[in-house]
């Protein structure tokens, strides 16, 4: 799927797909991405040149499809390639209502079309398979309001029930994350310069999941910018986040109503589990050790939070862990993938869903846990597997 125009042409990266890869130079990178590296090795982290490789672990330039300022999107470059095929519509400004189905009186019920809303019409299109690609959220949320899901939540809301899938909406997966937030020296970036360049991947002591956490120095010009956080839009500031990248909880996905445009509940239900609290708490203060050493402490001023007492007890440390993670924008598992001895699988294999004919789903939902990583590239994975299986006829 990529053309690595770093490491391009091994066993582990690709030199002729349609998804251009990329590490920025050292002699691009910004102060403080430098002062991380630096900061790193000094507390005792290997220096990795490649963290996309399988046996990374360490400090390492981040890997970005990024091209002169532009992330290369599979817009750009899966669709637009594709948008003169004659078998191809694709129409903007849609919503998908509900799935149709038959009525099952033959076996399992089949999907046989959409009731779609634009323009302020409602109509509906058929066809012979329907794939949802909707994402771990709306994917989730079309097969409840179609009938597909748990039962007892869909009569709650007055929702024939089509299939009785428990596990639709169950498996929330994410990467909790929390940022140690510093005024900075200087004047605030550009809101396009590089906002991560570096990154460090790990294994938080006392873990037996390999590499279960990233931390990274951020500039607070991104999606990062901790919107729960009252700062001064005039200041400089500066972090350095945690992600916990294999967390044991599981969250989950409600309706909220029947109506296909009220927003689904998402309990992310980060913390539940007390070794996830452990590894981020644990991080946090590699967080601050890493802020507070020089070179990276030239950079700053002062650290808005956590405080001294927060970070002193485990007590209080937990407590502003809890009032303060956000999600890393990952969240996958909604519509997991298993075997039939599994009441939570919602797809099989070929991503079929389960007790019903001519569905699908093909995104991050299917996912059986949150991977460890971005979840980006294997989505696209994802996507170029269930081609084959459609070509192939499975």
């Amino acid at each position: 799927m990529e053309t690595d125009h770093d490491f391009g042409g091994d066993d582990w990266h690709g030199s002729h797909g349609p998804i251009p890869v990329r590490r920025a130079p050292r002699s691009r990178w910004l102060p403080h991405s430098v002062a991380f590296e630096q900061v790193c090795i000094d507390e005792g982290f290997p220096v990795d040149a490649d963290q996309n490789h399988p046996e990374s672990t360490g400090v390492s330039p981040r890997a970005r499809n990024t091209i002169a300022g532009v992330r290369m999107s599979m817009a750009i470059n899966y669709l637009d390639p594709a948008r003169h095929r004659l078998n191809l519509t694709i129409r903007a400004n849609v919503t998908v209502r509900r799935i149709l189905f038959d009525d099952g009186a033959t076996g399992s019920p089949r999907a046989l079309g959409l009731e779609i809303e634009s323009g302020g019409h409602i109509f509906k299109v058929a066809g012979r398979e329907i794939i949802l690609s909707a994402g771990a959220v709306a994917s989730p949320q079309l097969l409840m309001l179609s009938g597909v899901g748990p039962a007892e939540q869909l009569g709650d809301l007055g929702i024939p029930v089509v299939r009785d899938l428990p596990g639709v909406g169950r498996n929330l997966r994410d990467h909790p994350t929390a940022a140690v937030l510093y005024r900075a020296k200087g004047e605030k970036p550009d809101v396009h310069a590089p906002v991560t360049q570096v990154g460090l991947r790990y294994t938080v002591p006392g873990s037996g999941l390999r590499n279960d956490m990233q931390i990274s120095p951020m500039l607070m010009t991104s999606e990062h910018w901790p919107a729960h956080i009252p700062i001064d839009d005039g200041l400089n500031y500066m972090g350095i986040g945690a992600s916990l990248q294999l967390a044991l909880g599981e969250g989950e996905l409600t309706l909220q109503s029947a109506d296909p445009h009220a927003q689904p509940r998402l309990d992310f239900n980060y913390y539940r589990e007390a070794e996830d609290l452990r590894r981020m708490r644990e991080a946090i203060r590699l967080c601050v050790r890493l802020a507070e050493r020089p070179p990276f402490s030239d950079l700053l001023l002062e650290r808005v939070m956590p405080t001294d007492a927060e970070l002193a007890s485990d007590r209080l440390l937990d407590d502003w862990l809890r009032r303060t993670s956000d999600t890393s924008h990952h969240i996958s598992g909604t519509c997991k993938m298993g075997p039939d001895s599994d009441p939570m699988a919602v797809v099989d294999q070929y991503l079929n869903v389960k007790g019903v004919a001519g569905l699908r789903v093909a995104d991050a939902s299917i996912m059986p846990d949150c991977i460890r990583a971005n979840t980006n590239v294997t989505t696209l994975a994802i996507g170029e597997k269930i081609a084959d299986h459609i070509k192939d006829g499975k």
